[in-house]
């Protein structure tokens, strides 16, 4: 194993000994038995790549065009809680690595730095949002999100409820401090009726939340071909194939097996992004050839930012050998020569042929 392998292999357990056990726990678990959490990364792995030979590889270019903008890095960061417990600088220091690194960060509702701090750093970023029974409620962060820069509103459509948790120890939100999440609400917002997740989520919100904002609606937590052409007959900018890192439904379908039929079926209607799993750069360049217009990462970054922006920046450096490696070694210049052809059947293992 290279160096990059194994820092990346031990990314994990260096963030378990940093950690304490409820924010590490937290970080990990998923719903439930924790299935559909474990099962994951070893699903892009189980997809076999057909190269092609005879190409001039010496220049690769793994950048790739989001929303209309090109970044150097072919994924960016999802959307997660508690950094602030993770690093003291938690979204700050996440932020400034994403922006050297010209890459993409998705904050979450929740954050525990304010969206003006976030944007202060010069990183290009989104904004996460989960609606509330009461719409209403949810305008006044929207609204600071779009005064700070926001260029795209991501909708978390995969949580009408929190799904179940099995804690070992101390759970999380009975031991944090609160001022490390929820900056960016208005005081009392959990206090107010209808402040509880939307059960009635519709198509229509999709188009409320983009005259509500004036921003790009991407919807997050789509894993059927179906939902996701509704999604962009609604409006959506994209389409985000998520399992919410296994920790929402616990015999969730993986979204590795899923991505290729949501492409499919938008058919360049709209973009496709994924995430759930990934780890390294075989990994990113993998969803890349399934399809998808670029991936997101959630756990690695948080693992990660145990060494605040350093830690970060280094991930992103690791990830980008390996994915330029893998590109060079499939005969691919560019993202675009990474997607496949047709489907080879026959193999109980996925095979795309380049």
């Amino acid at each position: 194993m290279t160096d990059d392998g194994r820092w990346l292999a031990g990314l994990e357990e260096h963030a378990r000994a940093r950690l304490s056990p409820s924010v590490f726990e937290y970080v990990v678990q998923g719903a439930r038995d924790g299935v559909a959490a474990r099962e994951a990364p070893g699903t892009w792995a189980s997809v076999r790549l057909a190269p092609r030979v005879l190409r001039d590889v010496t220049t690769v270019e793994p950048s790739v065009e989001i929303l209309g903008r090109r970044q150097a890095l072919p994924w960016g960061v999802a959307p997660t809680t508690l950094q602030r417990a993770i690093h003291p600088e938690g979204e700050v220091a996440m932020a400034r690595a994403v922006a050297a690194d010209e890459g993409l960060l998705v904050v979450s509702s929740n954050a525990g730095t304010t969206f003006a701090d976030i944007a202060a750093t010069g990183v290009r970023w989104w904004v996460q949002c989960y609606l509330p029974a009461d719409r209403a409620l949810a305008v006044p962060l929207l609204e600071r999100a779009v005064a700070a820069g926001a260029e795209a509103v991501v909708l978390t459509v995969d949580t009408p409820v929190v799904g179940t948790k099995y804690a070992a120890g101390d759970v999380v939100w009975d031991v944090i401090d609160p001022a490390l999440l929820r900056l960016n609400f208005d005081a009392g917002y959990a206090d107010q009726p209808g402040s509880e997740k939307a059960l009635d989520l519709g198509p229509h919100d999709i188009g409320w939340l983009g005259e509500t904002t004036g921003l790009p609606v991407v919807v997050k937590g789509v894993l059927r071909a179906d939902d996701a052409c509704r999604c962009v007959q609604a409006g959506a900018a994209a389409v985000w194939v998520s399992n919410h890192g296994g920790r929402q439904l616990e015999r969730v379908v993986t979204t590795a097996s899923v991505l290729p039929d949501v492409v499919a079926a938008l058919s360049g209607q709209a973009q496709v992004f994924v995430d759930g799993g990934l780890r390294t750069g075989p990994d990113i360049v993998t969803a890349l050839a399934l399809g998808a217009d670029a991936v997101f990462l959630g756990r690695q970054p948080l693992y990660a930012l145990v060494d605040g922006e350093e830690g970060v920046r280094h991930l992103h450096a690791v990830l980008l050998r390996q994915c330029v490696e893998t590109m060079r070694l499939l005969g691919a210049r560019n993202v675009a020569d990474t997607r496949c052809n047709t489907p080879t059947s026959g193999s109980p293992q996925r095979q795309i042929s380049l």
